[in-house]
């Protein structure tokens, strides 16, 4: 399965608004999980089976509390059992479609 999560932490103190160090003990966590994984500016996403998937989403928000007396946590999964490499699959495929002529017209 595949989980796109974002976690931030609400009502803390930074001045600027910025949730950079939050976040990054959030991604330290999933980069240390030896998931495969993936972060853009907007998500996280995290590759692998159901316990395990959830138990490094638990353990980013849980370290992202720290931050602050609240934590926003959104979620998006693909689950496809007997599925595994998407987290690339899914992007070679859009590629390729992208790269062969359109028969839309």
């Amino acid at each position: 399965m595949l989980v796109a999560f974002s976690v931030s932490p609400m009502g803390g103190d930074p001045s600027d608004g910025s949730v950079h160090e939050a976040v990054a003990a959030a991604v330290r966590i999933v980069r240390d999980s030896g998931l495969p994984n993936r972060t853009d500016s907007m998500f996280t996403t995290v590759e692998g089976e159901w316990d395990e998937v959830f138990a490094v989403v638990k353990a980013a928000t849980l370290a992202v509390q720290a931050f602050g007396p609240r934590v926003s946590l959104v979620l998006k999964a693909d689950v496809r059992p007997e599925r595994t490499g998407e987290l690339s699959g899914k992007v070679d495929r859009l590629e390729a479609a992208l790269e062969s002529p359109s028969d839309a017209g």
